[in-house]
């Protein structure tokens, strides 16, 4: 399947992600399990875009440009609404974005540079990794994710075997053992993060190549994101 097929298969899976407001929780939580491959296949992509892109500073202000109007627009749509079931801070632009700055900084890094600049750019880029960690949009997966993807292109084997070791990690890291199996599993089911690695089936699906190149489809997942998110909100505030 080429980006574009499996990119809209992954839109599809992100609106189910995001319509707890009308479905049974149970239901949600399922849901929520099974679309954990979404935002680490478009990390994915955005690693395939850094490879492809013929101007790497403008790809990368677009995302953070995009990253700008998701968050202006729910600011906005929050003040609208004000109905606290329904604040949005989802912004995957912004995770996307830190996450090409840390593929470009590593570029820089692995090039011959003075060892000064070399020493500079690896604190630049472990702030960038910690910081993004914390107080982007799942970030804790997606940049980790996307350095391990970037650093591994021509490693499939070396490539899966860090996303296993990194899904592991994320699964110890959640791991609560609360007294019954029943329980325990909800939490894990919540605590998902390390579902990540259900994205492998997918990668291994992706033919390598764009599909069509319009501008359609250029741009949908830069449209359909925000658009889906303030479209279910204001549903669900009328609804409640």
């Amino acid at each position: 399947m080429n980006a574009n097929q499996l990119k809209l298969f992954m839109m599809g899976l992100m609106v189910l992600d995001h319509i707890a407001y009308f479905i049974p929780p149970e239901l949600s939580l399922i849901f929520h399990v099974i679309t954990r491959c979404v935002g680490v296949f478009f990390a994915y992509m955005a690693v395939e875009g850094v490879k492809y892109t013929r101007n790497f500073y403008r790809y990368n202000a677009r995302l953070y440009a995009w990253a700008i109007i998701m968050m202006t627009g729910n600011t906005i749509l929050n003040n609208l609404l004000n109905n606290p079931k329904t604040m949005l801070y989802n912004n995957i632009f912004l995770t996307l974005a830190v996450g090409v700055t840390l593929l470009g900084v590593t570029k820089k890094l692995k090039e011959t540079i003075p060892l000064a600049m070399k020493g500079l750019l690896l604190v630049t880029l472990i702030i960038l990794l910690l910081v993004g960690a914390m107080f982007t949009e799942g970030g804790l997966v997606i940049l980790p994710f996307m350095l391990i993807t970037f650093l591994t292109q021509n490693h499939k084997i070396l490539r899966t075997r860090l996303y296993l070791a990194l899904s592991l990690l994320l699964f110890i890291m959640n791991f609560q053992w609360l007294g019954e199996l029943g329980p325990t599993l909800q939490m894990l089911a919540y605590n998902s993060d390390f579902l990540f690695i259900t994205v492998l089936p997918f990668i291994a699906l992706y033919n390598g190549e764009r599909g069509s190149q319009s501008l359609f489809f250029k741009y949908l997942f830069y449209f359909f994101y925000p658009a889906h998110l303030w479209l279910i909100a204001i549903i669900a505030n009328f609804i409640q």
